[in-house]
């Protein structure tokens, strides 16, 4: 593969929409790499960890077909490294790839492209349906945070999509806290249901711009296939049932609050300084015209706060992961919040006044 002063950038970005996909540690050397693939007027630049595959297509000058693979992570760091304005030449031959800028010269290691393992894409497209970036963007980031993390229930470890009628409704949960959101597609599709994988959501959140250019998803069987712009991500999907979260959303309680989001955030914010850096707890009790929050930890220091609310009624003491509740006010943009609560053993449900498309269970711990 050979290039003559071209500008940083144009190898640059592509190379950073893909290689974040690429772990530092592999069991295959040639993983850490990234695939050009050369081909009339396209540079295609490829990552795969197995599992996910992204890639990224940009316009180059015309030096006949021709790919080879390389490190990614160095390339990336050479290449950033470098004055924004500069000029490189790549020249990829007997093993090695020649990186030029100026009076700078650099050699790195190259790889057979013929040795790079390849996603197998699935040939049979069960549904496809477009929304804009910056709706699907924000939606993720209101559920993304209650993925569960390296559970042994596996089908946790990701989100679920699911598509019915006009509507795409996601949702994570880690079994002690759930995250639901919803937003309208364009059509009429059948119900089908697919659990996308952590790593995968995570990319695409990042990669997506907050425009109303359109991406495409393609449901496929057994993968799922993201396409915006110049960037193409296929993964596979996680094989499991999801939880009925229907189920675990409370619909009957009757002790309702409505606060200020930020002064929520900011008051347990402050409590959580003194909160037990193990179990995280803070107990939340909420009597006529207030909401107090306190927190202790082993060295018996104690946080106590209290906000005024409109309530009047039983009193309810009950004790949460502050983690978890920190988590959904920190992501929210809305002024105010409403809470919903029951007793001391039920979860409690965060919604937002006037909107039906987003709902956060936590579930209740024992301080």
């Amino acid at each position: 593969m050979q290039f003559k002063n071209i500008p940083r950038d144009l190898v640059l970005k592509p190379l950073q929409a893909v290689s974040g996909i690429v772990e530092r540690r592999q069991t295959l050397p040639i993983l850490a790499n990234v695939l050009f693939e050369h081909k009339g007027n396209t540079l295609t630049t490829i990552a795969t960890d197995l599992e996910l595959q992204i890639s990224a297509k940009v316009q180059v000058p015309d030096s006949g077909d021709q790919s080879i693979t390389v490190a990614a992570r160095k390339l990336q760091d050479l290449l950033r490294a470098l004055p924004d304005t500069s000029e490189v030449s790549l020249d990829a031959k007997d093993g090695k790839m020649a990186v030029k800028a100026g009076k700078s010269r650099f050699s790195l290691q190259t790889l057979p492209a013929a040795d790079y393992p390849r996603l197998t894409m699935s040939q049979e497209q069960l549904q496809s349906f477009s929304l804009p970036q910056k709706l699907l963007k924000a939606t993720l980031r209101l559920v993304e945070f209650a993925m569960a993390q390296q559970d042994i229930r596996f089908y946790l470890n990701g989100m679920l999509f699911v598509l019915e009628k006009d509507q795409l409704v996601c949702v994570a949960t880690d079994g002690h806290r759930l995250s639901y959101a919803v937003m309208p597609v364009e059509g009429n599709f059948s119900k089908q249901e697919i659990i996308v994988p952590r790593k995968t959501v995570i990319e695409l959140s990042k990669l997506m711009a907050d425009t109303d250019e359109p991406i495409t998803i393609d449901i496929l069987a057994n993968q799922v296939r993201f396409s915006f712009g110049n960037i193409e991500l296929t993964s596979k999907v996680i094989d499991g049932k999801f939880p009925d979260y229907n189920r675990v959303i409370p619909t009957a309680h009757t002790k309702l609050i409505t606060v200020d989001r930020l002064l929520l955030l900011s008051t347990l914010q402050r409590a959580a300084i003194l909160s037990n850096e193990r179990f995280r707890g803070v107990r939340v009790s909420l009597s006529n015209g207030a909401l107090k929050i306190a927190c202790t930890n082993n060295e018996q220091e104690e946080a106590e706060e209290e906000i005024e609310v409109a309530y009047e009624g039983n009193t309810v003491d009950i004790g949460f992961n502050i983690n978890y509740l920190l988590d959904a006010l920190a992501t929210l943009s809305s002024n105010e919040i409403t809470i919903a609560l029951q007793d001391s053993a039920a979860s409690a449900l965060f919604t937002v006044p006037g909107r039906t498309d987003f709902k956060y269970v936590v579930m209740p711990m024992r301080i």
